[in-house]
């Protein structure tokens, strides 16, 4: 039996846009889903707020943002920035 070292489990992606980052090195990020109603059938938009990591804080209020999850970082943080999409229209 051979282990492979290497793979590692599909990553889990979001995209959401930046709701605060007055944090250091920590962005929050509001994410919407879709989410069927078990008993109507009726679909309705659910959101969360997920704490990332954005090393160089280059994120900024308003931003599209790609995130991914990870390790766990602090006690609320398990995400980390992927890119910025869009910026925030000024």
């Amino acid at each position: 039996m051979e282990a492979k070292l290497n793979t590692r489990g599909r990553r889990i992606e979001v995209t959401g846009e930046v709701v605060s980052n007055k944090m250091d090195k920590t962005i929050s990020v509001l994410i919407f889903r879709m989410v069927r109603h078990k008993k109507y059938g009726k679909y309705i938009k659910k959101t969360s707020v997920f704490k990332a990591h954005d090393e160089k804080n280059q994120a900024q209020i308003g931003d599209k943002v790609r995130i991914y999850e990870t390790r766990p970082l602090s006690k609320s943080k398990r995400w980390v920035l992927a890119e910025i999409l869009e910026t925030a229209a000024k």
